[in-house]
């Protein structure tokens, strides 16, 4: 092994027990003194700042370290060897090995600001070498040797004494686990599908804190092993420095960001409060207790989520400053990225957004109501910000898009409704042969036979239209409280068919296809075929 491998060795090993120099190299530098610090492992030797004939200081810095490369295993057993030369700015002193040069330093490289002489420079860098050297000599013993192979057998059965014990515990636990999922708690179904996603998260978690202790234990085996032998200890030291470096980096980015998270906490702390207290307000207004212009127990809902994510995007906004790593560019390609998103896909999601908002703030809907929208007829189950979904007569779901649902006519058939008694309309057609008033009743009797039907509520018998061969006749009930209109009509059908078998009225509509043979009227005598019963006043007009 040559002696700059034995210099960077014994460096990278002795760095922190040597004493730290505060002559010409310094521990902390900038690069212009990277550039000029003889460095051998992570021990700064020598500073040089002059230039020595034609070499400049960069040059010099590298001619020592092709010297020291040549150096043998046998030079080390000689002492380091200083020798002056030359007198007043000339002056100097030569550094050898076994009569092999190594470097020379001037008077010129003298700091004036250290207030040092160029002897007692000398002398320190002499001492520098020599400590060096004595160390490396000491860890090549036999004796050196001899303890270091012991310490590493102790070191590899500690190492897999633990390593077994680890496993050893993830085992454990797993059968602790799995004896537990057997009675699981009474909130945790046992075989539903929540009770295997968190089962298999538990192991998860155990396997991979196994894997990690497996692999810091490795780790840190390892560079110990390795720094304790001449020829490996580089490979351990740089093993040993990055770890530290990572650990070191970790804490210190975690110290320096408590303030900036202290910060971020009180601000939402102070946002959360807000939230509560509208919370409160609008829960209030909700249940009636408060009447705020413009704002409806309708509308309470939205309002307060649209509220609530202004109120978090305001707070995430002043926070972000205070965040660690927001000047990262982690964060700013995060912003990008989210930004790019939003605005690919910001067009249709603000249009079904705000139709949605139309929905709610126009109070056109809302869960609960039975609606018609174009020709999809059923019960609100969900209003929320990009699309509303209904539950048939069938039991279907449908999910309408918010700007679908805008784009048509909304028919609410629960808004005005009284106690939810709804109001459901049916129409049929009968010929002109048939008494409008005996069909007025029949009607009226149908609507009185239903149990669906509120015979105390409204129940009114319009003509909407009188067509070529036909009466357009249009009824109107109230239904029972929590009855739904297609099961009113359904039972309502049933009736009117009944009662107009029993009174003989067709409700086939005639069509025309010959001129009949005498005017299909109704006679005066028949006006008030059962089960029609003249009112009072035209009782007294006859």
């Amino acid at each position: 092994m040559n002696f700059n491998a034995l210099l960077w060795v014994i460096g990278l090993l002795i760095g922190g027990t040597l004493p730290v120099f505060a002559a010409e190299p310094h521990s902390q530098t900038d690069e212009w003194e990277q550039e000029r610090t003889l460095v051998l492992g992570s021990e700064p030797v020598y500073l040089f700042l002059a230039q020595e004939q034609k070499l400049s200081p960069q040059e010099r810095v590298i001619r020592a370290q092709t010297r020291i490369k040549h150096l043998t295993s046998f030079d080390a057993t000689h002492p380091v060897v200083s020798q002056a030369f030359g007198e007043g700015a000339q002056a100097g002193y030569h550094f050898s090995l076994n009569g092999k040069p190594l470097f020379n330093i001037l008077a010129s490289d003298l700091d004036p600001a250290e207030n040092l002489t160029l002897e007692e420079s000398a002398n320190r860098v002499q001492q520098r070498l020599e400590n060096l050297r004595k160390y490396y000599l000491q860890q090549r013993s036999p004796h050196e040797i001899t303890l270091d192979i012991l310490l590493s057998l102790i070191a590899t059965a500690s190492y897999a004494t633990l390593l077994y014990f680890c496993f050893a515990m993830n085992r454990r636990a797993q059968l602790r686990l799995q004896r537990r999922s057997a009675k699981p708690p009474r909130w945790l179904k046992a075989n539903s599908t929540f009770s295997q996603f968190i089962r298999l998260m538990e192991r998860s978690l155990l396997n991979l804190t196994t894997i990690v202790l497996g692999l810091f234990m490795t780790y840190t085996w390892l560079s110990w092993i390795l720094a304790l032998f001449p020829y490996t200890r580089p490979w351990g030291q740089h093993l040993g420095n990055a770890l530290y470096s990572l650990v070191s980096k970790l804490a210190d980015d975690m110290l320096s960001a408590l303030p900036g998270l202290a910060t971020v906490a009180i601000i939402f702390l102070i946002a959360r409060l807000f939230n509560q207290l509208l919370r409160i307000l609008f829960n209030a207004v909700e249940r009636g207790q408060m009447q705020l212009p413009g704002l409806h127990p309708e509308t309470v809902g939205a309002t307060r989520r649209l509220t609530s994510a202004a109120l978090w995007l305001f707070t995430l906004t002043l926070a972000y400053p205070y965040l660690p790593g927001a000047n990262s560019d982690a964060f700013k390609g995060m912003s990008v990225f989210f930004g790019l998103l939003i605005t690919l896909g910001s067009a249709g999601l603000m249009n079904h957004a705000m139709s949605g908002l139309v929905l709610v703030y126009s109070r056109a809907l809302r869960k609960g109501d039975f609606v018609r929208i174009g020709e999809i007829e059923g019960t609100v189950s969900e209003l929320n910000a990009l699309s509303l979904k209904i539950i048939t007569r069938n039991a279907h779901e449908i999910t309408l898009p918010n700007a679908v649902a805008v784009s048509g006519t909304v028919e609410n058939t629960s808004r005005l409704a009284v106690e939810n008694r709804l109001n459901v309309v049916t129409s049929v057609t009968i010929g002109y042969d048939a008494p409008w008033r005996q069909v007025k009743a029949m009607l009226e009797l149908a609507a009185r036979r239903c149990s669906t039907v509120d015979a105390n509520g409204t129940m009114i018998v319009r003509q909407t239209g009188l067509q070529d061969f036909y009466v357009a006749y249009e009824l109107q009930v109230t239904s029972q409280p929590g009855k739904l209109p297609p099961d009113v009509r359904s039972e309502l059908h049933q009736h009117i068919q009944d009662v107009f078998n029993e009174f003989g009225v067709q409700i086939m509509s005639p069509h025309f296809v010959l001129q009949p043979r005498q005017d299909l009227v109704v006679p005066q005598t028949a006006w008030y075929s059962a089960p029609a019963e003249p009112a009072p006043e035209e009782t007294k007009s006859k």
